[in-house]
């Protein structure tokens, strides 16, 4: 046998392959077809592909990021999206890692067909010992010998949103990071969807045909947001919004042992959430999709209207104090010319804000700066072509030092939701014709109620307190002059024992009552039989009989077939309102006076009426913040509104 020979072949097996291996690119060590850089824990892998429904010929090469322990192809992020290669002899195309620290895709003529754009490598004198490497989360990073970042694909994504990557935008000069959808399913082409920050108000993201919106999250009610999403039982995605000196971005992560997920813009212009169930599945699961419904689709409402998607089927409805602008389309289901007032506003003359709370603010909206609540409000109400605004306090943490955020309308009002109290939900405030009247009205009868209520009171009293000296006295001179013998025997019936005073003839005056008869007439003292406590027993059936779906109910029976049960459920709705514990949850005056006048559409759930046995988890957190708080606060009296 010719040792020597063996000896040369094993040799040669032990010798490093001149293509990259494990989890990096090195100097000199490029990485052809054929073979791939895998993340340490394999769950990630780069190299070329040709897409699964590709039919072109000759197959086009890309260079890309996919799941490496998933069976179905899925590729995460593409280089070379608009110049693919051909895999032919002549032009075999290779990516390598130059002395300049950048990635270079090129074939094999030497024709760059992308490349990276490292300038310099900080702080070191040897940028050839840079290196490549795949991490973990999928993203494909240039380090420096120090191992500082200096490139990083997360950067610059293609069409899916891993855990751990931003979509940011830098304040200064407005430059922001954009997933963009495949232009078809076989092809990474740049496609025409898109999804991002919106440069021009760095408060609201955007879901983009082009240039034409399709859908539109709220504008950011603080910038330090964090939220925390059930996809199923076994999904948890926590988004946090960020807000630095530099930029602003949105990031997101996923629960421990969490099935693999990505958000992704699809060739179709949805916005989804897929996560791989596993076991022998061969397809991604659809966990959300964007937008959720036909009425939540940028202006789908038209002008003053709104997608309400508190409802089971949300639909379009007109804010209050505007009517449909053609009430026959919009009874068709053609919403886009949205709703007119059905008052012309007054300026000056009259005109009030209501409360709209749990709302996704319209878009078209200008931020005035460094402004309080207070003069936020007065710089809409100063200015007649404001018709709403909006206020929220964000973290201490913006550029600028302005921790503001006062937006103000001076247009229709377009693509407006009614969300409920979630994250992210505004309370938008109205302007309407007649606001400021009607309150004044309500407020003048509230005076002279409590002008008149006392004296009434104090009158009746005195007149009560007179007839029950008289009587007692008048009594006692009946009693003085009448003698008898007082015989007390005790009667038994077949439902009480009575105590009487004379003959079985005579009237009763002290009853006793047996513990049996008691439990019997209130059903074992049922709750429906408690007469209240604190005078709120009215409060408290209306609320039982209002969780129980009963709220018609409450209507005397003899009037109920001449009155309309929606304005019985929405004055029990209201009443309800009025009665909460915390004054915050109470509706405004102006608010009460429009929704009965005119009905309403945005009124919240009731909570536990004041007083109410179970309490407020509100009220409990408020007074827990009272107490563990060492500030020197000063309270003032809660009175209703």
């Amino acid at each position: 046998m010719d040792w020597s020979a063996v000896v040369l072949v094993v040799l040669l097996l032990l010798e490093p392959s001149p293509c990259a291996s494990d989890d990096r690119l090195d100097l000199g060590k490029p990485l052809s077809p054929g073979t791939t850089i895998v993340s340490d824990d394999g769950g990630f892998a780069l190299g070329f592909f040709t897409p699964t429904n590709s039919t072109s010929t000759p197959a086009k090469l890309y260079l890309g990021i996919w799941y490496n322990d998933i069976p179905t192809l899925t590729v995460v992020w593409v280089a070379n999206r608009e110049t693919p290669a051909t895999n032919t002899t002549s032009s075999t195309p290779t990516l390598s890692l130059t002395n300049t620290s950048n990635l270079v895709l090129s074939d094999a003529s030497g024709v760059v067909l992308w490349a990276t754009n490292v300038t310099a490598v900080s702080g070191s004198s040897s940028p050839a010992a840079a290196a490549a490497m795949l991490l973990n989360t999928g993203n494909l990073v240039i380090r420096s010998p120090n191992g500082t970042a200096i490139w990083q694909s997360f950067d610059h994504p293609a069409d899916s949103f891993l855990p751990g990557m931003k979509i940011r935008l830098a304040f200064a000069t407005r430059a922001g990071v954009r997933l963009v959808s495949w232009k078809a399913p076989g092809d990474p082409s740049p496609g025409t969807f898109s999804y991002g920050i919106d440069a021009g108000t760095a408060l609201q993201l955007f879901l983009w045909n082009g240039t034409r919106p399709l859908m539109r999250d709220g504008p950011w009610t603080g910038y330090s947001i964090a939220s925390r999403y059930q996809a199923n039982a076994s999904v948890f995605v926590y988004q946090a919004i960020v807000s630095t000196d530099e930029e602003i971005y949105l990031t997101y992560t996923l629960s421990d042992g969490a099935a693999r997920a990505r958000f992704v813009v699809t060739v179709a212009g949805r916005y989804q959430l897929q996560s791989w169930k596993g076991g022998g599945s061969s397809a991604w699961s659809v966990l959300g999709d964007w937008p959720a419904w036909e009425c939540s689709r940028y202006g789908h409402c038209g002008p003053y209207g709104y997608c309400d998607n508190t409802v089971a089927a949300p639909t379009c409805r007109c804010l209050d104090g505007f009517e449909p602008a053609d009430a026959e389309e919009w009874s068709g289901g053609d919403f886009s010319r949205g709703c007119q007032r059905k008052e012309a506003l007054r300026c000056a003359a009259g005109d009030g804000f209501l409360a709209l709370p749990g709302m996704k603010s319209p878009d078209k909206f200008v931020r005035v700066a460094n402004r309080t609540r207070d003069e936020c409000a007065a710089e809409c109400a100063g200015n007649c072509s404001c018709v709403a605004y909006a206020y929220a306090n964000l973290s201490t943490t913006t550029t600028a030092g302005d921790v503001t955020r006062c937006l103000v309308w001076a247009g229709d009002l377009i693509d407006t939701e009614k969300m409920g109290d979630v994250v992210g939900s505004d309370t938008l405030y109205l302007r309407l014709a007649g606001l400021d009247a009607a309150v004044q009205g309500v407020r003048g009868k509230s005076n002279a109620l409590r002008i008149a209520l006392p004296t009434v009171l104090t009158t009746s009293i005195l007149i009560i307190t007179g007839i029950f000296v008289s009587w007692f006295k008048f009594r006692g001179k009946r009693r003085s002059n009448k003698e008898y013998n007082t015989k007390v025997s005790l009667v038994t019936t077949s439902s009480s024992d009575v105590l009487v005073e004379g003959s079985p003839a005579q009237d009763f005056e002290l009853p006793f009552i047996k513990f049996e008869d008691i439990e019997t007439a209130t059903h074992n003292f049922s709750e429906a039989y408690k007469i209240g406590q604190g005078g709120f027993g009215k409060v408290y059936k209306a609320w039982n009989m209002w969780k129980d779906g009963k709220g018609k109910d409450l209507v005397d029976p003899s009037i109920m077939d001449t009155c309309s049960q929606d304005e019985v459920l929405l004055c029990s709705h209201m009443a309800l309102l009025c009665a909460q514990e915390n004054p915050n949850d109470r509706p405004f005056m102006s608010s009460v006076v429009l929704a009965l006048e005119n009905g309403s559409t945005t009124l919240p759930t009731p909570k536990n009426p004041g007083h109410y046995a179970q309490g407020s988890s509100d009220m409990e957190q408020i007074r827990d913040r009272i107490d563990n708080s060492m500030n020197s606060l000063t309270l003032t009296n809660i009175e209703g509104r």
